[in-house]
This record gives structure tokens, C-alpha cells and sequence, in this order.
């Protein structure tokens, strides 16, 4: 593939798939947590706090961007504390695509693992308690297992997110060659030059089938943990 298109076509290749799996990564010890809270616990404010989720689905994503570029950018309230005490500095880097891809992901991924865990009969949960097992232990145990292909299911949604975010991450991070330039910043900034047709088009083609290819291995994998559960 490498000999098919150019050396700055493939950087952003390797970068979005660098942007996505990382966004997945921190995403989903997070998103496993939410999900369950949300699913599992009643408490003061749930609907706000689940409001707040599903929050970047509504937003444009040029907004959710702006918010981002407000709160984390080196003048940002967090921003600006991360830069001057850590050194670290989100806006206009690929750590900050990062962040943003993973926020407009979050709520495909912490969706699709409620789902699953609200699939899971309480019962199986509360008899494990009955004999011993903690609250820990039974999540490990008896919950992880059966919302396995659920955790599947969210982490292929987000990553496939985070792979055609667009607009919040062009906000936030602008689209630098070689620093934050993902697929789909690359394929708006050829569209915008005469002649940039075909490479663009190259782009699409990599981002269908690295995307296809994501959710032909969530399916594998995720029948081979049902067929687990079912004979276990």
C-alpha cells in the first residue's frame, strides 16, 4: 500500500490510526466505568450526568471543538494550568486530536457497553454477592465476561469515530502536515487545491477499508466471546 499513494498520505494514514487507537485506549477504562454507573447505580443528578455523555452527539462538532480550544488551550482554564505546571500542551498537537476524538467517541462507546451491561440479568450478579464475592470480584467474574462483546462493540464504535472526525479536531488542533493532519483534514485540504481529486480519493478508499476492516474484526471477535459464554 505504501507504493500506492505518497509518503504525506501515508503520514496522515499512520497518524489517524495513531489518533484512533489511542483515543480508543484512554476511552474505554472510562467509558466501561460510566456505562456501568449509569447502568447499574441510582444517584442525584444521573440524568444530567448522562445529559452531559451524550452531549457531543448534538453538538455541531465545530462547537464541541471551540469548547475544547476554551478550556485546553494554553489561555484555557486546564489548558493553561497543564502548560504551566506539567509542560503539557494539548491545542494544535496530535495529543489533542487525541482528546478530541476520544470526547465526540465517548458516547457511541459508553452507549453500546450500558446496553450490554443492562442485558445482564442482576440476578446472576446479585448471586454472586450471595456467596461471597465482592462487588469488584463479581464485575471481574460474572459482569466482565458476558458484556465482553458489548466492550467490543463500543471500542470499534469509537474507533471508527475518532478515524472520521472531522470537525471538532480541525478546531481544535487545525490540520499541521505531519502533527495533526488526520484522513478526513487531509482529504478536505486536497479537495481545496485544483488536481487534488485522485488523492483524495486514495484517502477515502485507505479510510473504508481500514474502517471495514474494524468491524469485520469486532464481529469475529466478539461471536467468538458469545460462543465462550455459551459453552461456559
Amino acid at each position: 500500500m505504501a507504493d500506492l499513494i505518497s509518503p504525506a498520505e501515508w503520514t496522515a494514514v499512520l497518524l489517524s490510526l495513531r489518533v484512533a487507537v489511542w483515543a480508543t485506549l484512554v476511552s474505554l477504562p472510562i467509558g466501561i466505568l460510566v456505562a456501568l454507573a449509569l447502568a447499574r447505580t441510582e444517584f442525584w443528578g444521573k440524568e444530567i450526568v448522562n445529559g452531559i455523555v451524550l452531549l457531543p452527539l448534538i453538538l455541531p462538532p465545530v462547537v464541541t471543538g471551540y469548547m475544547l480550544l476554551v478550556l485546553f488551550g494554553r489561555r484555557g482554564p486546564i489548558g493553561g494550568f497543564l502548560y504551566e505546571n506539567f509542560g503539557i500542551s494539548f491545542a494544535f498537537s496530535w495529543t489533542g486530536a487525541v482528546l478530541a476524538t476520544a470526547i465526540m467517541g465517548f458516547p457511541l462507546m459508553v452507549r453500546a457497553i450500558r446496553l450490554a451491561i443492562e442485558a445482564v440479568d442482576p440476578k446472576l450478579e446479585e448471586a454472586a454477592g450471595t456467596l461471597g464475592a465482592s462487588r469488584v470480584t463479581t464485575f471481574l467474574v460474572v459482569t466482565l465476561p458476558l458484556i465482553f462483546p458489548g466492550i467490543i462493540a463500543g471500542a470499534v464504535l469509537c474507533f471508527a469515530k475518532a478515524m472520521g472526525e472531522f470537525g471538532a479536531t480541525i478546531t481544535f488542533v487545525s490540520s499541521i502536515p505531519g502533527e495533526t493532519q488526520t484522513i478526513p483534514s487531509a482529504i478536505y485540504a486536497l479537495l481545496q487545491v485544483p488536481g487534488g481529486e485522485p488523492q483524495a480519493l486514495r484517502l477515502v478508499v485507505v479510510s473504508v477499508i481500514v474502517s471495514m476492516g474494524a468491524v469485520v474484526a469486532s464481529e469475529i471477535l466478539a461471536r467468538r466471546a458469545a460462543r465462550r459464554i455459551a459453552g461456559a
